[in-house]
């Protein structure tokens, strides 16, 4: 045996180890990303979540212990919270619908070719860039019939018999923080629907206009159906984001008047910050929280279909 092959069978075999490091090297590389978002999200989601059954509430330095279902069972017979449930759905399926609808009409006119459309784009994202808060409160100043002008534009088309603050009208109130979402959120579908309208490929178009097709049928056969996965992420996230989107009901009706504007968002802010409940606000957020997961697995595995059809 050789001098040489035996100095290889002394030193040991690090194959293994390099081989290990290897699978171990992408995990490195994401565990700062990892560990700011268990920090940042999950530590305090867990640390909510406990909220939900103990009584902690800080006006009574007795409260903090466990009492383990008893939020649950008060929330269970609290009809505040149905209403504010009722309010959510309705707040949250107008919404989207309208912001979804508009916002797929423009997207379709930006993306044909025009004088002046990146003037046009520019002014259609603006709304997106104003502060929720900020935007809330033009509203609320246009809905007031003392320095806003909506309710004599209303008047004068007969909707209204006098300039009145719909704000204040339990019939009419949740439409004004609906008007207000859609016009702040209508971006968002725009930017979404845009994008994925470019991505089409225009020989497809020219096709189907060689054999005929007219636009309905355009739209219809070849737009829908490309744009069926993008419509379904993006109805998913801003219906989620829509329902747990307290600013503007806060800042134009602070839930009224008679709780007719209160979602549930809303409600949790209100029994936390204002009735500094936080043991009974926690327990509600955590229905909301398990509400929405199952709205989100529904909508991908119907988004999943669609792929899978497509």
């Amino acid at each position: 045996m050789t001098a040489s092959a035996s100095l290889e069978q002394a030193q040991p075999d690090r194959r293994p180890l390099k081989r290990l490091g290897l699978r171990v090297e992408p995990y490195l590389y994401s565990a700062p990303a990892v560990i700011i978002v268990a920090t940042v999200m999950l530590v305090p989601l867990v640390i909510g979540m406990t909220y939900a059954f103990r009584d902690i509430r800080l006006l009574n330095p007795f409260s903090g212990g466990f009492v383990g279902l008893d939020n649950f069972r008060r929330l269970a017979a609290d009809g505040d919270f149905y209403l504010a449930l009722k309010n959510t759905v309705f707040w949250t399926a107008a919404s989207v619908f309208f912001q979804f609808t508009l916002g797929l009409i423009l997207a379709l006119l930006l993306n044909r070719p025009f004088a002046g459309r990146g003037i046009a784009q520019a002014l259609v994202f603006l709304p997106w860039a104003v502060p929720s808060f900020l935007s809330g409160l033009d509203w609320a100043w246009l809905f007031n019939p003392v320095v806003g002008p909506i309710p004599h534009w209303l008047t004068a088309l007969g909707v209204m018999s006098q300039p009145e603050n719909i704000l204040s009208d339990p019939d009419l109130a949740m439409w004004g923080p609906i008007v207000a979402n859609v016009w702040w959120g209508i971006p968002f579908f725009a930017i979404t629907m845009l994008a994925a309208l470019q991505s089409i490929p225009a020989d497809i178009y020219e096709a189907a206009s060689i054999d005929g097709a007219g636009p309905f049928e355009r739209f219809r056969a070849i737009t829908l159906p490309f744009l069926a996965p993008t419509i379904a992420i993006a109805v998913l996230l801003r219906t989620v984001w829509i329902a747990n989107f307290a600013d503007l009901i806060v800042v134009m009706t602070n839930g009224g008047p008679a709780d007719r504007t209160q979602i549930v968002a809303s409600y949790i802010f209100t029994t936390a910050f204002r009735r500094l409940d936080f043991g009974y606000a926690s327990a509600i957020a955590m229905v909301l929280l398990v509400l929405l997961m199952i709205y989100s697995l529904l909508i991908v595995i119907l988004r999943q279909t669609l792929l899978a059809r497509a």
